[in-house]
């Protein structure tokens, strides 16, 4: 990754060379009968050598410092295929998948401790929208429907952190198609959507829902809201949905070459800027709130699962077989890290920089992090 750029490349630069230019070339338009040569004032040998080595250094510097921090697998007594992971800051957090696994830990994961399943159905995600309130989306398996009218997903909901979790059926909603996600803010507005093009929402944190009108018949995977009206879902058959008004309208956006994609995953960092991963290695990525994608390169063949962007330019994703790739000028390029684990990642999430998660098959939870702690790139001053 080319993090070290040229000078004349950096915005707060280009503008002070300029000005610079300028005043060196009106400097420079002298009267010839005034002009008298100077001594030489070139730096000495051992002086350039030194700044030669000075600028080296910072440009190292730059390049690597994002990048300092190692995964390490996280020890759990669990084989379950792990679905979600949630944490609510460094510390605390969850981690949920099949025959209702249920995982905790008060201590960014150096130890997890398996909690009493609330469910003995598959949990296929988890989601907080503050320390007490908490919702798990759950999956029936078909076989075990006793009739065509039970309803295939489900919610529980935590009052208390998660001590305590109880069923909520969506009333409002028939629910024959499986959940795969959901989605709520701290106002009681909720989404969850997943089989067949399913989106349901709830503007009373879940005591009651209702189906919206989806423009696709595919399976939904992935979705982000960054605030109550916009969001974006995205799915197979190369889906992606965005609407900007709750979800009572939504629109297809256009990409190109991508018809048999399956989009499973997408992190926005705001209203324009927004990044979407899939199989094959697929990346699109929109600079103008998804109206247009631009494919990018992500080096890796697997299928994504998940992508999360920290800001505009460092981002992360993970899938199938251990997959691990890194991003510091907003996927331009993307970098392969070690997992030290060779089992599908299916989700990632990160509190900040440095306190990250990605869980996935077997139990697999890693964690990245370092021993010292990776601040912020260091930055050229004006």
């Amino acid at each position: 990754m080319e993090i070290c750029r040229k000078v004349g490349d950096l915005p707060h630069i280009r503008g002070h060379s300029l000005i610079h230019s300028r005043h060196s070339r009106r400097h420079l338009r002298l009267p010839s009968a005034r002009f008298r040569p100077r001594a030489d004032r070139s730096l000495p040998p051992a002086a350039c050598l030194l700044l030669l080595l000075l600028l080296t250094a910072h440009c190292s510097l730059l390049t690597t410092s994002a990048a300092t921090g190692t995964w390490r697998r996280q020890q759990t007594s669990s084989l379950a295929w792990l679905h979600a992971v949630f944490f609510l800051d460094q510390n605390r957090g969850w981690a949920v998948g099949s025959r209702g696994a249920l995982l905790s830990t008060i201590n960014g994961g150096q130890n997890w401790q398996a909690k009493s399943n609330p469910t003995q159905d598959t949990i296929r995600d988890i989601y907080f929208a503050d320390e007490l309130n908490g919702w798990l989306v759950c999956e029936r398996n078909i076989y075990d429907l006793r009739s065509n009218n039970e309803p295939r997903a489900y919610l529980m909901k935590t009052s208390d952190g998660g001590q305590n979790w109880e069923r909520v059926n969506m009333h409002g909603a028939a629910v024959e198609a499986r959940l795969m996600r959901a989605i709520f803010s701290v106002r009681g507005r909720g989404w969850a959507f997943g089989e067949g093009g399913a989106i349901f929402t709830t503007h009373d944190s879940g005591a009651s829902w209702m189906r919206l009108r989806a423009p696709t018949p595919f399976l939904l995977l992935g979705g982000t809201f960054i605030d109550e009206n916009i969001g974006w879902l995205v799915g197979a058959g190369a889906t992606i949905l965005k609407t900007s008004d709750g979800g009572e309208t939504w629109h297809h956006a256009s990409l190109p070459n991508a018809a048999n994609v399956r989009f499973n995953s997408t992190s926005f960092v705001d209203g324009r800027l927004g990044w979407a991963v899939g199989s094959g290695g697929t990346i699109y990525r929109t600079i103008n709130s998804g109206r247009k994608w631009q494919r990018q390169n992500s080096g890796v063949v697997s299928d994504l699962l998940d992508v999360k962007f920290l800001d505009a330019v460092e981002g992360w994703a993970v899938g199938k077989e251990g997959t691990v790739i890194h991003t510091i000028d907003g996927g331009l390029h993307w970098t392969i890290e070690q997992s030290s684990t060779p089992h599908a990642l299916e989700r990632v999430f990160f509190v900040d920089r440095t306190h990250g998660w990605a869980v996935g098959f077997g139990g697999t939870i890693i964690s990245f992090g370092t021993s010292s702690g990776r601040g912020e790139a260091p930055k050229l001053r004006r």
